[in-house]
């Protein structure tokens, strides 16, 4: 039975897209609905909320990483043994880089690609009738684009749902739920983004609260009827696994506790799909990689809130230097800060770091580093050989103190065109760098 899809999205971030996509999950799946989810955009933290209700693995879809065999791959992935696939959009719907049409990074992008439906979310907070000329303009800005309809959210009482209901309606849309505003914050957040799923311990008590909610103020079965087949993805995979990093070993050593999170959902599915084994371990619980791995991966995280263990782990850090001097050890961001030679934190307070590479990092001094790169390898390493070119993105809030004196990894480029410079940095067995890669960037089919 091939899986139906919808998209929850709205016109800007913080609209509530992600409250109504857990909302969604939860109450379908109470329904005994298989549901599955994914992400647009580059996202870690979204999808692990995601994987905690469906149990399956959260993944992503990006139309200016990935080229359009490559999102049919994920998408294919994302949608096996799943009735109902719910897309959550990063950003507003149009949200993306200028150019290139159809590979802007935009989750309009997905929508249209692969025809599936777009639930609006709108935040109708101080606003009344207004609200349905901006549901009339998303819904025909963009031809190839369909509305199905639209959520309201943080609607402040009867008055005001009538008013803003009638307005969409007149607008020729459906409203498909009207979400009552609810006071306090209903997921904490951190500079990031929200506190990581793993880390909230009423999380299960928290999404039943929310599937009641959804089953009292959303329209289930007009969501469940919005939701369309996806076309066949077959033919549109051909030569997507090509776009795919390949696994960086045969069994790949992974840390991952509350510092360490920050690996894609599609890397890790494919790299078993590969034949690779993942072997996950704590720095924080001061566990070093597992000596019978042939590489090891340092995802991104929060290695600044966990300066002062990290630095107390001596035998995670004594551990990963040997496991260096005959494996490759590779770090993405908050890996690449564990790397260098020390992490200031918040306070200003240094502490020390592996040392197996020449930089140092603080998040006291800080300064948002934020978009799409492509970087060019300076010389064959795990991530490719020389010259190879990837896709992804860098977030963070660090500072480079001292940059070391390693060759560079890799020359990136921002989604713009704009040149910026070397990156990262590479000693022996031992690279890194604040770039998170997506996938290879091959010719798009």
């Amino acid at each position: 039975m091939t899986a139906r899809a919808l998209m929850v999205a709205a016109p800007r971030s913080g609209g509530g897209k992600t409250t109504v996509t857990l909302a969604l999950l939860a109450a379908l799946k109470r329904r005994g609905v298989r549901v599955g989810a994914a992400k647009t955009g580059p996202d870690y933290i979204d999808p692990t909320f995601h994987a905690a209700i469906t149990g399956r693995p959260g993944l992503n879809l990006d139309s200016w990483c990935m080229n359009p065999a490559l999102l049919a791959t994920v998408l294919h992935a994302a949608t096996q043994e799943v009735d109902v696939l719910v897309v959550e959009s990063a950003m507003g719907l149009f949200d993306g880089l200028v150019a290139p049409q159809g590979a802007r990074g935009a989750p309009a992008d997905i929508a249209a690609r692969f025809g599936i439906p777009v639930v609006l979310v709108l935040d109708v907070s101080g606003q009344g009738q207004s609200v349905g000329p901006i549901a009339k303009g998303f819904a025909t800005w963009q031809p190839d684009v369909h509305v199905a309809g639209v959520v309201l959210n943080r609607v402040a009482s009867a008055r005001h749902a009538s008013l803003t209901q009638g307005a969409v309606q007149a607008a020729g849309l459906e409203v498909l739920g009207t979400l009552l505003r609810q006071p306090g914050q209903p997921l904490p957040e951190r500079h990031l983004g929200l506190v990581q799923a793993r880390e909230h311990g009423g999380l299960t008590d928290w999404l039943e609260k929310l599937a009641d909610k959804a089953e009292q103020e959303l329209d289930l079965d007009a969501l469940l009827a919005a939701a369309q087949p996806l076309p066949n993805l077959q033919a549109a995979m051909q030569g997507g696994m090509h776009s795919m990093l390949p696994p960086p070993g045969q069994r790949i050593a992974v840390a991952e506790d509350d510092a360490f999170s920050f690996l894609y959902g599609h890397l890790a599915l494919f790299w078993r799909q590969a034949g690779a084994e993942l072997v996950p371990f704590s720095p924080l619980a001061d566990q070093a990689p597992d000596p019978s791995c042939t590489a090891c991966w340092l995802p991104g995280g929060y290695p600044e809130l966990h300066a002062a263990k990290l630095a107390a782990a001596h035998t995670f850090k004594e551990g990963l230097t040997q496991f260096a001097t005959q494996h490759p050890v590779h770090g993405e961001c908050g890996g690449y800060m564990v790397l260098g030679q020390g992490l200031e934190d918040a306070a200003g307070t240094r502490h020390s770091m592996v040392g197996l590479l020449g930089h140092s990092t603080s998040f006291a001094r800080r300064k948002l580093n934020l978009g799409y790169r492509q970087a060019t390898l300076e010389a064959e390493c795990v991530l490719g050989p020389k010259g190879a070119c990837l896709r992804g993105h860098e977030f963070h809030y660090a500072s480079v103190l001292e940059a070391g004196a390693d060759t560079p990894l890799a020359t990136l480029v921002a989604g713009d065109g704009t040149a910026l410079g070397p990156c990262g940095g590479q000693r022996g067995n031992v690279t890194g760098s604040f770039f998170h890669v997506l996938a290879q960037h091959l010719t798009f089919l």
